[in-house]
């Protein structure tokens, strides 16, 4: 069940405000804010001694409770007192970052969590890469982002005892544990298989083990006019090869649609490689941050396919989770653009459609409709997002209505092909997924790469149309 603010919660929390923020003589008031699928965060205003107000932040886990970040076990993750011991020791290495004030603790009776600084600065991925206002900064930001990291990468982890509080993967170690994951969800993705056997077959050979904050990316920057306010979201920092980070700043899930600015939306390759350069004094092999890009994909493809499962299994299974859960395929087709690019055929629309009185896509469109236009228009902040957040699940349904069943034709016409045997598509989707996980298909078998490149891009189709991938792999 998704956090509320309760009386019970409230109370528990000023009493640890009061208690262990320095002039904190009230709480007035508390706002979780939208966004932030994996973790909570809420905006605190309190009251201080001089009589004045401030503004804090709550950073919790679901429901107080630390299960996991979008299919990425708990094993890997180091937890929120950790995260905020890693802010902590990148703010002293001049990486900026909010001041913590405090790391909750079990008798708190909060879960688990820290409260910090309240930082001005925007967030949105979306409107980084377009707000008028950060026009003249833009250009600059990927500069700015390989000189973060690299100070980020030349933390010494034994004298800031990190090495005793974060786990280490090798690249090999960390394909096969995320495809792990996905192979616990039990769904046929046969797109996912295939590229975790491609980055098996093309992993770093030479690298050097640094602290890798491993959730780097635009929309986990805070930026103003003046740059980078903050760096926030350490939840999955590990010890591993530092040109993760590198690789995952350019992934196209964060580029918000401005698909031509690799970095963030915002900026180059060479702007970032030269920003990192300046302060490491290493170069950059822009075929290890490629190799890293592809991961990117692959990662987030079942990173969102972790958020429907934990929308399965709580706690917080809130209309957010399973919404993007159905963003797998806009990783997938990136996927596809990078390894399998070629021509496709799009499934069309019949126009096929039943004569109820009302029919179920009318039933479909009314809802949207009321959300996004009754429920919009009276709220405000996270109730806001998430009645958006609804209305474009209830458009993926219409459009998977008018194009889900011929694509799942084709797709089970190409299956057949493909192993010369008729079955059901379930059966047939599972073979083809034991075949690559077992070796027996070759990457290179003729008609593989077309019937995946065909099956990914119908389904984005359905899923986000308006998604950069999709635009790229159909031009």
């Amino acid at each position: 069940m998704a956090s509320v603010v309760t009386e019970t919660f409230q109370a528990k929390l000023e009493a640890v405000l009061t208690r262990r923020v320095p002039g904190c003589r009230a709480l007035l008031s508390v706002e979780r804010l939208s966004g932030g699928a994996s973790q909570e965060t809420y905006r605190l205003t309190i009251t201080v001694n001089n009589g004045g107000q401030q503004q804090l932040a709550l950073r919790r886990a679901p429901g107080g409770i630390n299960s996991m970040h979008g299919g990425e076990q708990v094993s890997y993750r180091p937890g929120l007192a950790a995260e905020a011991l890693l802010m902590q020791t990148a703010q002293a290495a001049g990486v900026p970052e909010p001041d913590v004030h405090y790391v909750l603790q079990d008798n708190d009776g909060l879960g688990e969590g820290f409260i910090m600084a309240w930082l001005d600065g925007e967030c949105l991925g979306a409107r980084v890469v377009r707000a008028p206002e950060l026009a003249e900064i833009r250009p600059k930001l990927a500069y700015e982002c390989g000189q973060i990291l690299a100070r980020i990468h030349a933390i010494d982890l034994a004298a800031t005892g990190l090495d005793q509080r974060l786990h280490t993967l090798t690249p090999e170690q960390y394909v096969h544990g995320t495809w792990d994951r996905y192979k616990s969800f039990n769904t046929p993705q046969p797109m996912i298989d295939y590229t975790a056997r491609w980055l098996l077959d093309h992993l770093p050979g030479d690298f050097r083990m640094a602290l890798v904050h491993n959730d780097f990316r635009n929309g986990n920057l805070m930026i103003s006019p003046q740059g980078v306010v903050a760096v926030l979201d350490w939840e999955v920092a590990h010890i591993g090869d530092p040109m993760r980070d590198l690789g995952w700043v350019c992934t196209n899930s964060w580029r918000f649609g401005c698909s031509k600015l690799p970095v963030g939306g915002f900026g180059s390759y060479d702007d970032l490689f030269a920003g990192y350069e300046a302060v490491s004094g290493q170069a950059v092999a822009p075929g290890r941050v490629k190799f890293w890009e592809v991961f990117g994909s692959f990662w987030w493809a079942i990173g969102c396919l972790g958020m429907a499962k934990h929308y399965r299994t709580g706690p917080d299974n809130t209309v957010e989770r399973p919404a993007i859960g159905r963003r797998t395929s806009e990783c997938q087709v990136d996927c596809v653009n990078h390894l399998i690019p070629g021509p496709v055929e799009l499934v069309q629309d019949d126009g096929t459609i039943g004569d109820e009185m009302p029919r179920i896509d009318e039933l479909l469109v009314s809802v949207r409709d009321f959300l996004r236009g009754e429920v919009m228009v009276e709220t405000a902040a996270r109730i806001n997002f998430m009645a958006r957040v609804a209305g474009n699940s209830l458009d993926i349904v219409l459009r998977d209505q008018a194009l889900g069943p011929a694509r799942r034709r084709l797709e089970h016409e190409r299956l057949m092909a493909l192993f010369t045997v008729e079955d059901s598509l379930k059966n047939l989707r599972w073979r083809l997924v034991h075949g690559l996980r077992a070796g027996d298909i070759p990457l290179n078998q003729p008609s593989l790469a077309e019937h995946l490149r065909h099956t990914v891009v119908n389904q984005i189709a359905i899923d986000q149309p308006k998604y950069s991938g999709f635009k790229t792999a159909v031009r």
